[in-house]
């Protein structure tokens, strides 16, 4: 607790801005200040976003936050600290299915703190380095408003130096006018020889001097401050349009289960506030006596971009669009309140395709060529007060027909890429000029049937996981690292099932020989390239399917029929037959694990210690278990049926682990002829598996 003690001490001089930006939201420091001696006793310094293996880890330290969270609540006689911790541990529990984002989050928050205790400046922190500006989210909303509070000062510090010039002006008009009549009298006093204002007149005109020259120097200080106030806002704005940046990023990687925070308010409001600035600064610059053109140019451009930067998909249409079939979605601008009222503004969306998408730039017209006839493709920009949105929802697009490309080589439909393209024509309150504003969708798959559904949400999948930030659309690299697609795997199966179990490091190894069809290797395959022909195009050996259809049929069983039993650790998950015979060879009799089978799309089989006919022992699979079969019996009731198999690995026994999933009364038959045990259909041996 020493370092929080310092820490307390050293908050009382910091800055508001400073501490709300130490301590998040999702973290607050009101957790720091009630489990300061848990979380010095704690290793953090080890964690990583990019380690997948550390997730076990981070979900036990999650767990003991919420516990250590919830008995301080209980042991707090006053109810508004025992009401605001529980109300903590609630909110601490939405990041189950990201433990990793919440212990880094910690990790960091303590590397800070160090940073100000030593008297360092505490620079930004990278938590997960997949945006492409992520050093601008981790200053915070706190440092983008104190951003906007400088500029606003330097506003009014401009109004302030106009003012004093104005004064000033009237005031020297004042002192010449009396000077003049000073030397009116002065000249008829001189013809009579007689001058006893000689004194004063010097002091008046030396006065006046004094005023002339301090009304040039405040000048200088206006043109100084707009120029200065110009370049904070040029910085204020591109952090802005960076962070509009990351939020597309990040909503494009919640593909595959990446953390995304939708709230757009925040930027909303910065929006708001910097199209108010430039209106003040564009009107400063116009109060002075001669207005600088290259001023003006500039807060025309800086006006340009931000109206232009600032429409956005809020709600993606789904990346796999089959024809004739509705879909919806919501496109958002962030300046609504600012759009001139009278004529309503009128989104048009059409389908564009990858090269239609690299030709358009931020002021790109409309391609001309039309690809794909899409219907009810025009909403109207609508303001919900309530949320304080400004919104174009098109609730029942359709994709009538599509155009299709010349494929090269054995390139597939599925692996076509399309966008929609949203456009209008906007004038927002306090401009002229109407401005031409467009965005695109992330990329979509068009398909025209069913059965190309799987196939078309890999394209999806390996476009998300893989492609960079401002990148041209929709480039994606043709090989990654292993390391790179196991993060994609992982964090697809955990947001997918909806689960806080990840897989661990014996499953990831045999996804690894899976694809890369080395059953026999267990060697480190990091750093060895995945190609994606050998994702979803090539076949696995001795199967007719690809690594993702088998993956997908894996994920989309566990979903809808297993996820109870994987979230409590009741299926071992994947594993090779080496792996599977090295776990089972010393264990008794009727000792059983579940597996994923490997032998077919989206089949949990149970591999299980059995008496071999010399009197050893063997290792039987039984025949996997379907999405069919579960639907007609759930698997606990099967498990229960087999009286083959009695402990489940490594040794706990199998009523004890799932009694809980029996749902009846047996109803299959056994036999038993000779020595042999005569299984229903469902559960024939099949050595295959």
């Amino acid at each position: 607790m020493a370092q929080w003690a310092q820490m307390n001490e050293l908050c009382r001089y910091l800055r508001t801005e400073t501490v709300t930006d130490l301590y998040p939201p999702h973290f607050p420091i009101e957790a720091r200040c009630f489990l300061a001696n848990w979380i010095e006793e704690q290793s953090w310094e080890d964690f990583s976003p990019d380690h997948v293996e550390q997730e076990g880890r981070a979900l036990s330290l999650l767990n003991q936050i919420i516990s250590c969270l919830q008995t301080v609540a209980h042991q707090k006689v006053n109810v508004v600290d025992k009401m605001r911790l529980m109300h903590l541990s609630v909110n601490m529990s939405a990041f189950r299915a990201t433990p990793l984002q919440l212990v880094v989050t910690v990790r960091d928050i303590l590397r800070k703190e160090r940073a100000l205790l030593s008297g360092q400046a505490v620079s930004p922190i990278h938590h997960f380095p997949s945006s492409p500006s992520r050093e601008v989210v981790a200053q915070g909303p706190a440092s983008s408003m104190q951003d906007v509070d400088h500029l606003v000062l330097k506003v009014l510090e401009i109004q302030d130096c106009r003012q004093q010039i104005h004064q000033l002006q009237e005031e020297l008009n004042w002192e010449r006018q009396n000077f003049e009549s000073t030397q009116g009298s002065r000249q008829q006093n001189q013809t009579n020889g007689f001058d006893p204002q000689l004194t004063e007149v010097q002091k008046r005109q030396h006065h006046i001097q004094q005023m002339e020259f301090n009304g040039q120097v405040l000048v200088k200080k206006r043109v100084q401050l707009l120029h200065e106030a110009l370049h904070s806002l040029d910085q204020c704005q591109a952090r802005l349009v960076s962070r509009i940046k990351t939020w597309m990023w990040d909503q494009h990687q919640s593909t595959i289960g990446h953390p995304f925070d939708e709230n757009l308010l925040p930027l909303q409001t910065w929006c708001e506030q910097l199209l108010g600035v430039n209106g003040k600064l564009r009107q400063e610059v116009m109060l002075v006596g001669e207005p600088s053109p290259e001023l003006l140019e500039k807060l025309s451009l800086l006006l340009q971009s931000l109206i232009q930067s600032t429409l956005l998909v809020d709600k993606q249409p789904p990346q796999v669009i089959k024809t004739q079939s509705k879909f919806s979605t919501t496109v958002r601008y962030l300046l609504g309140e600012k759009v001139a009222s009278g004529k309503p503004v009128l989104l048009k969306a059409q389908i564009i395709t990858e090269t239609q998408a690299r030709s358009l730039g931020q002021l790109g017209n409309v391609p001309s060529e039309n690809v794909g006839e899409v219907i009810n493709n025009t909403a109207i920009l609508e303001h919900n007060t309530s949320t304080k949105s400004t919104c174009a929802t098109f609730r029942n697009m359709s994709i009538k027909k599509i155009k299709r490309a010349d494929r090269k080589g054995s390139e597939s439909v599925t692996e076509e890429k399309f966008a929609l393209l949203f456009s209008t024509e906007i004038t927002i309150t306090g401009c002229d000029t109407p401005f031409r504003i467009q965005i695109i969708s992330l990329p979509v798959v068009v398909i025209v049937h069913g059965s190309q559904d799987n196939s078309a949400m890999a394209t999806i999948i390996w476009d998300c996981a893989f492609s960079e930030p401002d990148r041209i659309p929709f480039v994606v690299a043709e090989r990654v690292p292993w390391r790179k697609m196991c993060l994609t795997l992982n964090r697809k199966f955990m947001s997918e099932v909806q689960t806080q179990r990840s897989l661990n490091v014996y499953n990831q190894n045999f996804l690894a020989q899976k694809i890369f069809d080395q059953p026999d290797i267990s060697e480190d395959f990091n750093n060895m390239l995945v190609s994606w022909a050998q994702f979803n195009k090539e076949v696995l050996q001795g199967r007719p399917f690809t690594f993702w259809q088998w993956f997908d049929g894996v994920m989309e069983l566990t979903k809808k029929h297993l996820k109870p039993y994987w979230s409590d650790g009741l299926i071992f998950g994947f594993i090779g037959k080496q792996h599977l015979h090295l776990i089972l060879k010393d264990r008794p009799n009727g000792t059983f694990l579940l597996r994923f089978s490997d032998s077919e799309i989206g089949g949990i089989t149970i591999a299980y210690v059995a008496a071999s006919e010399n009197g050893g022992q063997k290792i039987q699979n039984i025949r996997p278990f379907t999405k069919r079969d579960l639907e007609i019996r759930c698997l606990g009731d099967s498990i229960r049926d087999i009286e083959l198999i009695t402990h489940v690995w490594p040794d706990m026994p199998k009523n004890d682990r799932f009694k809980k999933y029996y749902t009846g009364k047996s109803n299959l038959i056994f036999e038993w002829a000779g020595t042999q045990l005569r299984l229903p259909h469902c559960f024939k041996c099949d050595t295959s598996q």
